[in-house]
């Protein structure tokens, strides 16, 4: 009897379009930063409100963390939870709104966003999906 009928021949799991598609989405991957995401709610959550010109800018970060917790909590199975699949469900609801043309209608929705971005992050490093941050 010989090796190779013994053995099977290996097969790549991918093929060369899948292995591209891989190492794209690995090139521009960014790892999670929980500080970043505290910071930016943060600046939402601040008394004195962001100026005009960077909600958008900070509307669109906050939507970010918003997508990457959701992941994180629905990747974790946290939705058993009923304190974290509110906070799921509200952070899906934010996200896919658009922000106010009105300024201090637009701040209210970035404090909206920041405080459950906040919110969900904690929850999810109590129930130890995340580790604690500073």
């Amino acid at each position: 009897m010989t090796a190779s009928a013994v053995i099977p021949r290996w097969t790549p799991p991918l093929d060369a379009e899948a292995l591209s598609d891989v190492l794209a989405r690995v090139q521009v991957w960014v790892p999670f930063d929980a500080d970043v995401v505290l910071d930016d709610a943060a600046i939402a959550l601040d008394e004195v409100p962001p100026a005009k010109e960077d909600t958008e800018k900070i509307a669109g970060r906050l939507r970010g963390h918003l997508v990457r917790l959701v992941t994180i909590a629905v990747a974790a199975e946290s939705e058993q939870d009923t304190a974290a699949a509110q906070l799921i469900e509200h952070a899906r609801l934010l996200g896919a709104e658009d922000l106010p043309g009105d300024h201090r209608e637009a701040v209210g929705q970035l404090r909206r966003m920041g405080w459950t971005a906040s919110e969900l992050l904690d929850r999810l490093v109590a129930m130890r999906c995340l580790k604690e941050v500073a």
